[in-house]
């Protein structure tokens, strides 16, 4: 939307600055987009007059010219026919910029003769198409700037043109009256009384009217017009082109611009037929489709079903609240005209507008709501401004339909301002706000203008009251406490559990896959699922029939699309639900890792390996210490199908209590998935680990013991299958208060030891908490310590 400072102030009696209008424009929800300011490219040009012009010696249509300028007198060379002694001129002096010609001035000689400069014409500054002489102004002083000279005497060509974004909800800005009512709401000037008139028609309307039954709904609401006869058509007064032109449109003839300048003015879109083309009466219908229309831009457009168009005798003559047709426009031939101001259906008009690929002014103002209850005043002003320019005689009005009762009140509650935006603004101001844009108040019901169509409930009140108060001024506070004290965490512990794990997994070098909670039957079926349980209906693709059963699938089916892709060393995990069944709540949580190929790129000491167990397992137990597991726990056999059954483990609380399972994935899982191994996984449970019996936020005291500890070493034979945790867990039972921690330090097999036996060594550390511990406490539970792994595993103590 394009409008020109002056044109503001024909509704809105101002002081304000261009900068200070359009900052209060933006802060009122009307985005200013751009300002274009004649005045600015036109500052450095001054006023000057010439003393004496003489023909130059070495060019016939050169004169040199002494001029009067800011500087004292300057020699110029002109070769302009009206270059003569005594007029006053605009002077480009050296270094000033000429937009016309997009040349900055210097000193140069033309023809062995220096010139200062430049006496600039009308084209040349960019102010008409004149360019047959340079400006001969009626008066000025020497060395007065021309922008205000121009501002004084012709001050439409330094208006300056603003142009402001329109959101869909703000049709009634797409009128300068409409912007001057929210700027004298805003306190930055006052409202100019509207112009009213009542014409009162001559004789009758020989153009009839009539809105079929099936357009009255959903099509055309109310279609006014009248006939003026004996109108003078042509082009239309120097004000009024010089509105046009500014806000980029082309001047046509006076009837046309009549109605642009209402389509700018007053949002309000109108149409003038020439009625003498015009056959019988008028008639408001939809189309039946394959109709055809040459518009007034002369393209032809074809009609679909449904649409609604203006007809008379002949044919379709214009597209209802879109565009005129080109046989019934108006020329400077036009002596009797029918001006037309109607009101449709918004919906029609913009299905109409993108059907038909009509981009006009009337359809984007038509489209998004205009004021119904300005349609008969619009009539009668449009008329009167054509009498005053065209002259003629009008008719009476003729009407078909109704005009809309947009008519509704909503409460003002005071309080809710408060509530909604968080701004405390008194009363009084929100009902003077409100008062100033148009509403009626009555207690405290607020009627809203018939030319705001957005205003559809009290929120909507609070928000102009607090347009217009500026959100500016919103003063950010903190929330209120509900409670008093610490507030209690948002994240309930399952879901900071998830979090932890899922930063965890980051730290530790994987990447984090999102996959879909679908996968196929096969794959299904490898990892426990694949029942009818857990198929799907109405599956989005074969390939994603069933719940997943475990999140390993979806991770392998990753590791392999990328090893196609050549990135063959991975470690990927995810975080996600499985599902156990197809009733809701039939999931639980995962945490699943997958390391494939080496532990890490290819260098000159070949540091890099094939992954193991033993990479998941660190892996594993980094992330359940992060995420509170005990740190004593047991590893058993016994997992899943889909792991290696020598090579994983489970990591339990006991034998029914498992917290996660590691290991290497079955070869031939990784053969079914295309996946090229080794690859070692692990899939954690976090809901199975214990809640923290101890809910404070407080770390318990440091517990460290001043005495000195003590370590003891031993080497048991046993059975080759006995696994190094049954020693440990046996080592450690022996005496719980006094032993802190026991490891595995070496291992062997083979030599003297016999078949199918190893040695396994353990370090036990002995830490006394009351009192030294003297030599023959250590060796009684040396000797407790033999005694519980000699039962627990049958070994012997190795000499």
């Amino acid at each position: 939307m394009k409008f020109t400072l002056s044109w503001l102030k024909e509704h809105l009696e101002t002081t304000a600055s261009v900068t200070e209008i359009a900052e209060t424009l933006t802060d009122l929800g009307l985005e200013v987009e751009g300002i274009t300011d004649p005045a600015a490219r036109l500052r450095d040009f001054t006023i000057g007059k010439v003393l004496k012009a003489e023909p130059h010696p070495d060019a016939d249509r050169l004169r040199v010219c002494q001029v009067a300028t800011a500087d004292g007198e300057t020699q110029i060379i002109c070769g302009a026919p009206n270059a003569r002694e005594g007029i006053t001129v605009v002077i480009a002096k050296p270094g000033v910029y000429v937009p016309g010609i997009d040349t900055t001035i210097g000193v140069g000689k033309i023809r062995g003769i220096e010139s200062h400069g430049m006496m600039c014409s009308e084209r040349e500054m960019e102010l008409s198409e004149e360019h047959d002489g340079i400006i001969e102004l009626p008066s000025g002083e020497v060395g007065q700037r021309f922008t205000d000279w121009l501002a004084a005497h012709d001050p439409a060509k330094v208006d300056p043109v603003i142009e402001i974004a329109i959101t869909p909800n703000r049709p009634d800005a797409l009128g300068v009256r409409g912007i001057a009512l929210d700027l004298a709401a805003r306190g930055m000037g006052k409202m100019k009384p509207a112009q009213t008139v009542d014409i009162e028609g001559q004789f009758a309307c020989p153009i009839g009217v009539t809105i079929d039954a099936d357009t009255a709904t959903g099509g055309c609401e109310v279609f006014a017009g009248r006939l003026i006869r004996g109108v003078k058509n042509g082009p239309s007064p120097e004000w009024l082109q010089q509105r046009l032109r500014a806000i980029g449109l082309r001047p046509i003839s006076a009837l046309v611009d009549i109605t642009n300048f209402f389509t700018y003015d007053r949002n309000r879109p109108l149409h003038v037929f020439d009625a003498d083309k015009v056959k019988g009466d008028l008639r408001i219908h939809r189309t039946t489709g394959g109709e055809t229309l040459i518009g007034l831009d002369e393209k032809e457009y074809t009609f679909g079903l449904g649409q609604v168009v203006i007809s008379d005798e002949s044919g379709i003559e214009s597209i209802g609240g879109i565009m005129g047709g080109l046989a019934t426009g108006c020329t400077d031939e036009t002596v009797n005209v029918f001006l037309e101001a109607a009101v449709w259906d918004t919906v029609q008009i913009a299905t109409t507008g993108r059907a038909l690929r009509i981009n006009s002014d009337a359809r984007y103002r038509n489209e998004r709501g205009i004021d119904p209850a300005f349609n008969m005043e619009a009539l009668d002003l449009a008329t009167q401004m054509i009498l005053d320019l065209c002259g003629g005689a009008p008719s009476n009005r003729v009407v078909a339909g109704k005009v809309p009762d947009v008519s509704r009140a909503y409460r003002l509650d005071p309080a809710r301002v408060q509530s909604l935006v968080g701004m405390e603004i008194p009363e009084s101001e929100q009902r003077q706000s409100l008062t100033a844009l148009g509403f009626k108040l009555e207690g405290n019901m607020a009627y809203v203008p018939s030319w705001r169509p957005d205003i559809l409930g009290e929120a909507d009140l609070v928000e102009e009251v607090a347009r217009i108060a500026s959100l500016t001024k919103l003063q950010g506070r903190p929330m209120a406490r509900a409670l008093p004290g610490v507030p209690k965490p948002i994240l309930s512990p399952m879901q900071k559990r998830e979090q932890i794990a899922r930063r965890t997994c980051a730290a530790l070098g994987y990447n984090e896959c999102v996959t879909y909670s679908f996968i196929d039957h096969a794959a299904a079926t490898l990892f426990g699922g694949g029942d009818d349980a857990t198929m799907l209906a109405n599956p989005i693709s074969a390939d994603l029939s069933h719940m997943r059963p475990d999140l390993l699938p979806g991770l392998l089916r990753a590791a392999a699309r990328n090893q196609a892709r050549g990135i063959m060393d991975l470690a990927l995990f995810e975080v996600g639900h499985a599902f156990h069944g197809g009733e809701p709540g039939e999931q639980h949580l995962q945490v699943a890792g997958l390391l494939v190929g080496r532990s890490g790129p290819k260098e000159v000491h070949g540091a890099a390996r094939a992954v193991d167990v033993f990479d998941a397992k660190a892996d594993v137990e980094a992330i359940l210490a992060a995420i509170g597991a005990p740190a004593k726990v047991q590893i058993l056999r016994d997992g899943p199908a889909w792991f290696h059954p020598g090579r994983h483990g489970r990591i339990c609380l006991g034998p029914k209590k498992v917290l996660g399972i590691f290991g290497e994935v079955h070869p031939r899982i990784l053969q079914a998935l295309d996946v090229k191994g080794p690859a070692v996984a692990f899939t954690l449970y976090p809901a199975e680990i214990p809640l923290p019996r101890k809910t404070s936020a407080s770390r318990g005291a440091l517990d460290i013991s001043d005495l000195q500890a003590v370590e003891r070493d031993f080497a048991f034979v046993v059975d080759v299958q006995t696994e190094a945790l049954t020693l440990i867990n046996a080592a450690a039972g022996a005496d719980k208060a006094l032993i802190e921690d026991v490891r595995v330090f070496d291992a062997f097999s083979g030599g003297n030891l016999g078949e199918g036996k190893k040695s396994l060594a353990l370090t036990v550390r002995l830490q006394p908490r009351d009192k030294t511990l003297t030599e023959a406490e250590i060796e009684a539970v040396s000797g407790k310590i033999i005694e519980k792994v000699t039962k627990a595993t049958g070994g012997v103590l190795r000499g």
